[in-house]
């Protein structure tokens, strides 16, 4: 099962879960979403970790896939770390671990 991250605010008497754990991999052949290892998302970006650029493809990675602008998309924890909690604003941690482990439509 992957990590979620707990954290927002509270609904209907429980935390909802908000951010999922991803582990980056800078300077890949790549950009993709190779699955799911440790509880974490694994993605490759071919953006080198300097002056957050690979924070960016992430974004744009995730955004692809999700049909979604890279403005919904928030690096919320590990901005200077390959292990990362990203966060896509209206969906939840479950909904999108289940939207990004799966293979692209």
């Amino acid at each position: 099962m992957a990590r979620v991250c707990r954290g927002g605010s509270p609904h209907n008497g429980r935390m909802e879960r908000r951010g999922v754990s991803v582990r980056v991999m800078p300077r890949a052949n790549a950009d993709e979403i190779v699955g799911v290892r440790d509880g974490r998302l694994l993605v490759r970006v071919t953006a080198p970790p300097a002056d957050g650029r690979a924070n960016e493809a992430l974004r744009a990675v995730i955004a692809k896939r999700l049909r979604r602008p890279p403005s919904a998309v928030a690096v919320s924890r590990g901005a200077r770390s390959r292990d990362k909690v990203v966060e896509v604003q209206g969906m939840s941690a479950e909904d999108l671990m289940r939207a990004l482990a799966r293979p692209p439509s």
